[in-house]
């Protein structure tokens, strides 16, 4: 096959380890062994396969054990998850003031660079994600202003006529200073219904340093590294590495330092990389972002992994069916990877599902992880515990038709 040699794809697989890598989450990882407990369960039973989950209990990580009977061979998978919600909590603890001036900044960040025109020539759905919780938090503001304001009048005029008119004065502006600050943390408050702070942190997360990692997410990503180093060395048959959302980019440096690094074993396990709905664009669109267009350069043309990436042009959140490595404008000559696959929501859900979950934006960026009613190739859990490794799945598979490859990024430069 194109881009790996018939000695790296495993066409057998009895014991693997996969790294999962979450996006940008504060929520503890065990709701992702839930998901796949539940999800993985509702998909055996569509697909006629079975998957028994066994939890995992002490020690430094979170991660489960999945024995499978799928396509009549009997499997083990130990799925860890690479736990960074903590770096994400502690990036997430700003009041509501900080929040607003976080939010400026942000803005001015994409479209000062011009970053923000260019992503919208590749997929209006993750830009318009990104502009939501902008134009929330400014609609909040307004309306707290605006009750404020009218709470004030109401008052105002009784306490200058009765008192003086300086307490009038008093009388506006105290009311009006309560009203929005209330209103403001009531909306706060009930944010995990809106969305609005989470977003709103999401996208500031890597435009406040316009791109480059912080110091704090460089030094877990080198502790993630080491462990599927690790894994590497092991007797496994296959290392799946999966990033989803946010968690793609992080993948994408990951397996970057580990090939440059010579940490990648010619006669070890197979290495599958899956990227799943991945916002690549919306950090390598960055001017700082060097080391991120680096990294797509380099492992593009890795012929150690196989590189899949799987996203739905019903996924607004995500940069359906675009190459990043091509629309981030470091295309290198020879480039293999990704392979872009799209998960067809519209075909591999029924119409009574695609009707329930099409306006669920948020629960339709993470359905890549979920059971399909109407399941084509794309099955997450024959991927990460069946008996084909990621590159014998998908060595036959053509790239979709609708792949975006065209460079649109304006900055192109790459770290040394």
């Amino acid at each position: 096959m194109d881009g790996v040699s018939e000695t790296q794809v495993r066409r057998d697989v009895r014991r693997r380890r996969v790294f999962y890598i979450p996006g940008y989450d504060p929520i503890h990882p065990r709701r992702y062994r839930e998901l796949y407990r539940t999800e993985g369960a509702a998909q055996a039973g569509i697909s006629g396969y079975e998957l028994r989950l066994v939890g995992r209990q002490g020690g430094g990580t979170y991660g489960w054990t999945v024995n499978g009977e799928i396509e009549g061979y009997a499997t083990e998978a130990e799925i860890d998850v690479l736990v960074w919600s903590d770096i994400v909590r502690d990036s997430m603890d700003l009041n509501i003031a900080q929040t607003y001036l976080l939010m400026a900044r942000t803005a001015w960040t994409y479209i000062a660079s011009g970053a923000l025109w260019r992503l919208m020539r590749l997929r209006k759905g993750p830009v318009m994600a990104a502009l939501y919780p902008v134009g929330m938090l400014i609609l909040q503001a307004v309306v707290a202003g605006l009750i404020g304001w009218l709470l004030g009048a109401l008052w105002a005029w009784p306490a200058r006529a009765l008192i003086a008119p300086w307490a009038g004065v008093v009388m506006f502006w105290g009311l009006f200073a309560f009203a929005v600050v209330y209103l403001l943390r009531l909306f706060k408050r009930y944010d995990n219904k809106l969305f609005v702070y989470y977003l709103m942190h999401d996208y500031a997360y890597s435009a406040r340093s316009k791109g480059a990692n912080p110091p704090e997410l460089e030094a877990r990503m080198a502790v993630f590294a080491d462990r599927i180093a690790e894994a590497l060395e092991s007797d496994v048959d296959e290392v799946l590495v999966v990033g989803h959302s946010s968690g793609a980019h992080l993948g994408v440096s990951i397996l970057a330092n580990l090939m440059r690094a010579g940490r990648l074993p010619e006669m070890g396990p197979a290495i599958g990389f899956l990227t799943l709905g991945q916002v690549v664009p919306m950090v390598s669109f960055l001017p700082e972002a060097t080391r991120l267009r680096r990294d797509l350069h380099d492992l593009s043309t890795c012929d150690r992994i196989f590189w899949l990436d799987v996203t739905a042009p019903g996924d607004g959140c995500a940069f359906a069916l675009c190459d990043p490595v091509a629309v981030s404008g470091v295309a290198p000559e020879g480039q293999l990877w990704p392979r872009v696959i799209s998960a067809a929501f519209t075909q591999t859900l029924s119409p009574e599902r695609w009707r329930e979950l099409r306006w669920r934006f948020f629960r339709l960026h993470f359905q890549y992880l979920c059971a399909f009613d109407r399941p084509g190739d794309y099955d997450y859990f024959r991927i990460t515990a069946g008996p084909k490794s990621l590159a014998a799945r998908y060595e036959d598979r053509a790239p979709s038709k609708s792949l975006i490859a065209m460079p649109v990024n304006r900055f192109t430069s790459r770290a040394p």
